[in-house]
């Protein structure tokens, strides 16, 4: 596998801050993975994604993006790599109409108006959203704006996606429709896109290949979600939601059933009492 982010020995620490949001953090993403990374509130997650664009400089360590150094020298090189989505969808909008805010990011960029009406257009059809082109963005719903975010980001044609937090302002059919379209576009683009899902939503983070938890800065656990959401204790201690599934099963287990070893979705958690019910 070939890395697309690699970061090494990285700190940062904010002026009015008293400790490190990042403390001497090293870790590697490889290309066309789908990683979450979760954490506490105030545990760097945030902080680390605007490091990776450069919104805010490193004070201590490296960042390297396919292979580029992230510093004000190669900062709109490493944006035209980057898209971010971000958790409140209004404060990216600068376009009067859809149309107008997704073509904002090419035009910043000189494209030419020939290459710029088929870009627009294809990220709007790729996130369902060409019948509202002419809409002012202000007028969508919560879910219909985090699609037109993310189809400003895929006109640019970034090679690493990053949400942060972008579905924690929607109400959960808004929050489902947004997960299954990034799984959908993750499919469509294999590893020609990486997803970088920073996140507090455990069903989110559940869709990774791989789950990165963050504690005070520091890389504290990495691995598969099955793996990660196991251990309930473990995340309990670092203060993160347990998963409904494993929730149920410690319910379970408590009352004297025996319950399967290892992560369950709650689709799984479902299935399976269905059919311990039918054997009785």
């Amino acid at each position: 596998m070939t890395p697309i982010i690699e970061i090494n020995d990285l700190s940062y620490t904010y002026p009015e801050g008293q400790v490190a949001a990042i403390k001497n953090l090293s870790l590697t993403i490889e290309k066309g993975a789908w990683v979450a990374l979760i954490g506490h509130n105030g545990s760097g997650k945030s902080t680390l994604a605007r490091l990776l664009n450069y919104l805010l400089p490193a004070q201590a360590g490296t960042i390297k993006i396919a292979g580029l150094p992230v510093d004000e020298e190669h900062v709109w090189q490493i944006r035209d790599l980057i898209g971010m989505v971000f958790q409140n969808p209004d404060n990216q909008f600068v376009g009067a109409t859809v149309a107008d805010d997704i073509a904002f990011g090419l035009e910043n960029r000189a494209v030419p108006r020939t290459e710029m009406i088929p870009r627009v257009q294809a990220a709007m059809e790729k996130v369902r959203m060409a019948p509202f082109a002419e809409r002012e963005p202000a007028h969508l719903s919560g879910g219909q704006k985090q699609r037109v975010a993310i189809a400003s980001v895929l006109a640019i044609q970034p090679q690493i996606l990053i949400l942060d937090e972008a579905t924690a302002m929607l109400d959960p059919q808004g929050r489902q429709e947004m997960l299954d379209l990034v799984r959908e576009l993750k499919a469509q683009a294999g590893e020609d896109l990486t997803v970088l899902s920073i996140t507090h939503d455990i069903d989110e983070a559940a869709l990774a290949d791989q789950v990165l938890v963050l504690n005070d800065g520091q890389l504290v656990e990495s691995g598969r979600p099955a793996d990660i959401f196991a251990d309930a204790a473990k995340l309990t201690q670092l203060g993160l939601a347990v998963p409904f599934a494993e929730q149920v099963k410690q319910s379970l287990a408590q009352a004297g059933i025996t319950v399967p070893k290892g992560y369950m979705t709650t689709e799984g958690m479902v299935n399976w009492i269905w059919q311990s019910i039918s054997k009785q």
